[in-house]
């Protein structure tokens, strides 16, 4: 159980390095770890007239890759599913944009080593003009 209490504080000290990143880009947070029937959403943010629906990865310094290849086809869909629902919900009918937002730590220093954002990541595929 030890481990999954520190990945959580990994994964919230990630979340909050990705939401203070979006801050300094001019973003308004408006929520965090938003949750629907459809899925999670990790930060949901306003910029101009975009609705950003971020997915953050936070992982350690290693060569397997980087944080977003764990961002896959499923994953993405289950982010637009809870999308659809939050906007439906806030009758919000800003551009919507899906994020990733990749934080990598050192685990010896604790510190975070790196901080990348890639603004428009994926897009919803079923042919919604505002994705």
């Amino acid at each position: 159980m030890a481990d999954k209490t520190r990945e959580r504080a990994i994964g919230d000290r990630g979340e909050g390095a990705a939401c203070e990143l979006l801050k300094k880009k001019g973003c308004r947070i408006l929520e965090t770890n938003y949750s629907s029937s459809g899925g999670e959403i990790d930060i949901i943010a306003r910029q101009g007239e975009y609705i950003i629906f971020a997915e953050v990865k936070t992982r350690e310094a290693s060569a397997f890759g980087t944080p977003s290849l764990w961002v896959d086809v499923r994953k993405q869909r289950k982010i637009i599913k809870a999308a659809r629902v939050y906007m439906e919900q806030n009758d919000l009918t800003l551009q919507p944009r899906f994020d990733i937002i990749e934080i990598v730590y050192d685990r010896r220093s604790g510190m975070i080593v790196s901080a990348d954002h890639t603004a428009g990541a994926f897009f919803q595929e079923d042919g919604y003009a505002a994705f």
